[in-house]
């Protein structure tokens, strides 16, 4: 009969155990932590950016947190066992280059190498986000960045009804909302944020009212006013994202300069009948809303906004992929929308991306944010792209 020496002993002679000098070097060369530690010695300290995976855990999911089985792999537990079985485990599993290191974090920490106290939620917190932890992607790190996040909506109607909607229920922590108008019958078609019990009050006030009854843990901050030359610079500094829910041309050139000088990305969308379009305006890594569109058309061909009309769902789609880049952004996931514009036209039911390159006439840069002067257009209305 084995003992568990025996299997210890065993599984150390079939896989690959290293120091902690060469789990130091394989991590700075790339190779990807796992700590295979029960969750309250997780959350004592890890070594920086190590995915976890209890032991009891691992063959449930180690397959979808490290999907590629040729990812070169480290695993450490607190002294060099629960590691052992991992790595042995995960070759068994089909991984091609796992490494099982010797002391574990107990010896890490004592020879004062890197470590730090994990991101943390709460029983509330864990439940509430269970679907986002179990993405590899995102996991309990990626929601304390969204937590963290401060992103301000630039309007609570058609766009930014869905897309605020979605951010309080991804838990974006703060959200922001600029808006002065009041709840009308008209805009219940697509603004879903409102209500009938609500026409007749100010927007900002429906708008906290939906999101904080959807999501506790977020903090909505209202700005009950129009965004002008003389507010703009004081209320979007310290947000991370600015979703663009405005629906005129002076708004939009406010918008952008104010946040390019500052450094903001803006997600921009644009809907007109059937037809809308989204981008990600990121001052510092790609082009911004004047290389789009670098001068206002003259007021008299600016037709008014309210001319045309919008099918009622089409906002949702628009404002939903707002919300989707603005998560993007905040978790640095995948490729957000800089530098390309994506278009709908829901008749057809078709999507289409164009590359936007930077506007070599464009003055209007982040190099040149100590001379932007942020001054407002009047008398200009949106030619055809409503924000609903």
């Amino acid at each position: 009969m084995a003992t568990f020496r025996d299997l210890l002993s065993a599984a150390k002679s079939e896989i690959t155990e290293i120091s902690t000098d060469t789990a130091a070097e394989h991590i700075a060369e790339g190779y990807t932590v796992l700590d295979v530690r029960e969750p309250d010695e997780y959350q004592e300290g890890a070594i920086p950016g190590a995915i976890h995976i209890p032991r009891g855990h691992l063959e449930a999911q180690i397959e979808n947190r490290i999907s590629d089985k040729s990812t070169p792999v480290v695993v450490y537990c607190a002294g060099g066992v629960r590691s052992a079985f991992a790595a042995k485990t995960m070759q068994e599993l089909g991984y091609a280059t796992v490494e099982s290191m010797d002391g574990g974090f107990g010896r890490w920490k004592d020879e004062g190498r890197d470590w730090k106290q994990p991101a943390s939620l709460d029983a509330e917190q864990m439940q509430r986000y269970k679907r986002h932890l179990l993405l590899p992607e995102v996991g309990i790190e990626g929601q304390k960045r969204l937590l963290d996040a401060k992103v301000l909506m630039l309007g609570a109607g058609g766009l930014g009804s869905p897309a605020a909607l979605y951010l309080a229920a991804a838990g974006v922590g703060t959200i922001g909302i600029v808006d002065m108008d009041d709840v009308d019958a008209s805009n219940l078609q697509r603004q879903i944020l409102h209500n009938v019990d609500r026409i007749g009050h100010r927007k900002v006030d429906s708008a906290k009212q939906t999101l904080t009854m959807l999501n506790p843990d977020v903090n909505v901050v209202t700005y009950d006013t129009r965004l002008d030359a003389s507010n703009i610079i004081d209320i979007i500094s310290g947000y991370d994202v600015i979703v663009d829910g405005a629906d005129n041309f002076p708004s939009r050139y406010l918008l952008n300069d104010a946040s390019v000088k500052l450094g903001i990305p803006v997600v921009h969308g644009s809907i007109f009948r059937f037809e809308g379009m989204v981008s990600v305006f990121h001052p510092t890594e790609g082009p911004t809303y004047r290389d789009m569109v670098p001068e206002p058309p003259p007021a008299e061909l600016a037709p008014s906004c309210a001319e045309a009309g919008v099918l009622g769902v089409l906002p949702g789609i628009i404002g939903s992929i707002q919300a989707l880049e603005t998560i993007k952004v905040i978790l640095g996931l995948g490729e957000p929308l800089i530098g390309r514009i994506l278009s709908v036209d829901t008749t057809e039911m078709e999507f289409r991306v164009f590359n936007l390159r930077p506007d070599p006439n464009n003055e209007v840069t982040y190099e040149n944010r100590d001379r932007i002067i942020v001054r407002e257009l009047e008398g200009l209305c949106a030619p055809g792209l409503s924000h609903g």
